[in-house]
C-alpha cells in the first residue's frame, strides 16, 4: 500500500511539472490570473536588504568547525550579508573565565580571539551577544539550559565581577581589532531573558539590572560602542524596557527581539487574533516597530535578532520550497519597519537539540548537514537580485524593484500552507491553484528581455531528490554528492519581452525572480 501511495504521488508530481516547466504564456484552466503593471521608470523608495544583513548561528564554539567555516562562506557569497549572531561566547567551552584556586579571575581569549578572526576573515562582523553566564561568575552554577550544551541562564553573584568581565572583553577586542572596527559591531545584552534563558527572580527587573550593568561597562570603554535590549522572545517587554533605561539613564543603542511564524497570538499581541505562519512575524514587527515610535526614543533602530517561519523543528517547513514565498512575503510586509533581520539560522551545524541525525529534520539552517544547500538557500540567493528602489506596486504576491544599473528585478510567488505529513512521511505536492502571472512594464528599454530564476518543487528543490532516496538518515558520500548537486540553484532561463509584456506561471510554493534589462 505504502508503496502504490509513493507511485501515485509520483505520478501527480511529473503532471504537476509537466503543467509548470515551461513559462507559459496562456493561463491553464485551472490558475488563478495575476495581473501587474510596473513603471519602470517611477521614482519608487529605498529598499535595503534589511532581511539579509545578518544571520543567526549555532553557539559560538562551533564557529571553529570547517563545516561551518564552508557554509558560512557559501551564504556569504550568495548574500554578501554583514554580521553572524550566535550564543555562547561567554560559555565554558569557549573558555573565557576562570577562577583559581584562591578565588582570583582570569581571562583566556585564546577561542575568542579565534572565533572572531575567522568571522572577519570570511568578510563578517560579529553581532556579539552578551552570554550566557560563565559558571565562576554564577550565583548558582548548578541551574542550566535544556539545551545539549547545557549554558548557565543565572545572574551573576557579584555585579562587580561581571562589569569587570564585560570591560575587560570589551578592552581585549579594541586592542585587538581597533575601536573604528569594534564600534561597527553590535553588543546585544542576553538572549530572551523573558523565557527560561534567563533565571533572575523576577526575570524582568533582574534583566533590567543586568543590562544596566552591561551597558555602562561596555559604554565606560567606548561611548562608541553599540549596545542594545531586551533580545526578548516574543516581540515583548519593548515598552517597558524602554521606559526603564530613559528613567534610569542607561545607554541604548538599537531594539532587538524575536519572533517566528508560530508564535501565537497569545504570546505575542496577548490577545486571541487570527494570525497565519505568512503574517506572524510582520506583525510582530509592526508592533515593536510602533511601540518604538511611542517611546522617549523613536529614531531608534529596530533589529529582529532571530526570525524564521518556524521555532519547531519541521521538515514540511523550513526544509521545503515553502520558505520561498514565506520568504518574500515577509520581506514585502516588514519592508520600512526595520533596520536589519537576522534569520535563524545560516546553517545546521548546530547543536541545541544534540548532535544533528539526518540532514533533513527541520532544522533552521539553509545549508543542511554535509554542506547540502536547502530550498531557503535558494530562495536567499534569489531575492538578493532585488534591486534598492521599491516600484509602486499593489499586490500581495509580488515585489518589484530596480537596480542601480536601472535592472528591474521582481519577485513573483504563490504562497500555500505548509504540507504537513504523518509519522510514515509520504511526500506530496503542495496544495493550491496555479499563479499565472500577466506582467505590463513600462518604459522598458527597446528590445527587453527576461531572465528568470524558479524555485519550487522541480526547480532548486533537493527534498525531492532525499524523498526518492527514500529519505537516508545517514547518506553515503555518493549520495551527499547528489544531493549537494540537485540542490544547487538551477540555471536561468530568457524569455522574449514583447512591448513590455512577458507571463509566466507559479506553482503552489513556488517564487520566481525576473530580471528584466
Amino acid at each position: 500500500m505504502k508503496a502504490a501511495k509513493v507511485l501515485l504521488h509520483l505520478f501527480c508530481t511529473l503532471v504537476l511539472l509537466a503543467g509548470s516547466a515551461s513559462l507559459a504564456t496562456a493561463s491553464a484552466p485551472s490558475a488563478q490570473t495575476v495581473r501587474l503593471q510596473v513603471d519602470a521608470s517611477a521614482a519608487g523608495t529605498p529598499f535595503p536588504h534589511f532581511w539579509e544583513r545578518m544571520f543567526g548561528s549555532g553557539r559560538a564554539v562551533l564557529a571553529l568547525r570547517d563545516d561551518y567555516r564552508k557554509d558560512l562562506q557559501a551564504v556569504h557569497a550568495a548574500t554578501g550579508f554583514g554580521y553572524i549572531r550566535f550564543h555562547g561566547i561567554f560559555d565554558r567551552d569557549v573558555g573565557l573565565v576562570r577562577r583559581d584556586k584562591d578565588g582570583k579571575i582570569a581571562y583566556n581569549f585564546s577561542y575568542v580571539d579565534q572565533i572572531y578572526d575567522g568571522l572577519l576573515a570570511r568578510g563578517v562582523r560579529p553581532f556579539v551577544e552578551l552570554g550566557f553566564m560563565p559558571e565562576a561568575l554564577s550565583s548558582d552554577p548548578s541551574k542550566h539550559h535544556v539545551f545539549w550544551y547545557h549554558p548557565n541562564v543565572m545572574p551573576p553573584k557579584d555585579y562587580s565581577e561581571w562589569d569587570a568581565m564585560i570591560r575587560a572583553f570589551a578592552q581585549h577586542l579594541v586592542a585587538r581589532y581597533g575601536i573604528d572596527e569594534v564600534a561597527k559591531w553590535y553588543f546585544e545584552v542576553w538572549n530572551e531573558p523573558n523565557l527560561d534563558f534567563w533565571g533572575g527572580k523576577p526575570a524582568q527587573a533582574t534583566y533590567f539590572e543586568l543590562y544596566d550593568h552591561t551597558a555602562r561597562a561596555l559604554k565606560s570603554v567606548s561611548p562608541r560602542l553599540r549596545v542594545g535590549g531586551p533580545a526578548t522572545a516574543q516581540a515583548a517587554w519593548v515598552t517597558a524596557f524602554l521606559d526603564h533605561v530613559h528613567k534610569v539613564g542607561a545607554p541604548v543603542d538599537f531594539v532587538s527581539s524575536h519572533v517566528y511564524g508560530d508564535d501565537t497570538s497569545r504570546n505575542v499581541f496577548h490577545d486571541d487574533r487570527p494570525v497565519s505562519r505568512g503574517d506572524m512575524v510582520c506583525k510582530a514587527v509592526d508592533k515593536v516597530h510602533q511601540e518604538i515610535l511611542a517611546s522617549p526614543y523613536p529614531k531608534l533602530p529596530l533589529i529582529f535578532s532571530e526570525y524564521n517561519a518556524s521555532y519547531a523543528n519541521l521538515p514540511d517547513v523550513t526544509d521545503t520550497v515553502f520558505m520561498g514565498p514565506w520568504l518574500a512575503n515577509t520581506i514585502r510586509e516588514c519592508a520600512g519597519k526595520v533596520s536589519m533581520m537576522s534569520y535563524w539560522a545560516f546553517s545546521d551545524v548546530f547543536e541545541e537539540q544534540g548532535v544533528v541525525r539526518t540532514p533533513f529534520y527541520g532544522g533552521f539552517g539553509v545549508i543542511a548537514e554535509d554542506r547540502i544547500p536547502k530550498p531557503a538557500f535558494n530562495a536567499f540567493a534569489m531575492l538578493h537580485r532585488l534591486g534598492d528602489v521599491r516600484l509602486p506596486l499593489a499586490s500581495d504576491s509580488a515585489l518589484a524593484t530596480r537596480r542601480q544599473d536601472g535592472t528591474i528585478a521582481l519577485a513573483l510567488w504563490n504562497y500555500a500552507p505548509p504540507v504537513a505529513h504523518g509519522p510514515d512521511y509520504v511526500p506530496g505536492p503542495p496544495k493550491g491553484m496555479v499563479k499565472h502571472f500577466e506582467l505590463d512594464v513600462s518604459h522598458l528599454a527597446p528590445a527587453s528581455t527576461a531572465t528568470v530564476w524558479r524555485l519550487d518543487t522541480g526547480h532548486g528543490n533537493v527534498i525531492a531528490l532525499f524523498d526518492r532516496m527514500g529519505r537516508p538518515p545517514f547518506p553515503t558520500r555518493a549520495q551527499i554528492e547528489q544531493l549537494r548537486a540537485a540542490g544547487k540553484e538551477p540555471p536561468p532561463r530568457t524569455m522574449a519581452v514583447h512591448d513590455g509584456r512577458i507571463a509566466l506561471d507559479v506553482p503552489p510554493q513556488g517564487l520566481a525572480v525576473v530580471e528584466l534589462h
